[in-house]
């Protein structure tokens, strides 16, 4: 495999995360529209795994750019 301009790499990266973006607010939406119930506390604790989730995505990506991740086999 060669290595790709780190410019190249990132885009794709931003490219993916706004994917995964759009894919989890149609989940959220779908879900929200089967389920009848949304107590506050329920909102409240979606929001933060939404925040904690992200932050490890964001986490994650800054290792894959930086290079510091796990070794690629």
């Amino acid at each position: 495999m060669h290595d790709s301009h780190p410019d190249v790499h990132l885009a794709v990266l931003r490219t993916r995360s706004a994917a995964l973006r759009r894919e989890a607010d149609l989940w959220r939406l779908a879900r929200a529209a089967s389920s009848p119930r949304s107590a506050p506390r329920a909102r409240r604790t979606a929001a933060v795994r939404r925040r904690i989730g992200w932050a490890l995505v964001e986490a994650g990506l800054c290792l894959v750019h930086s290079g510091r991740g796990a070794p690629v086999p």
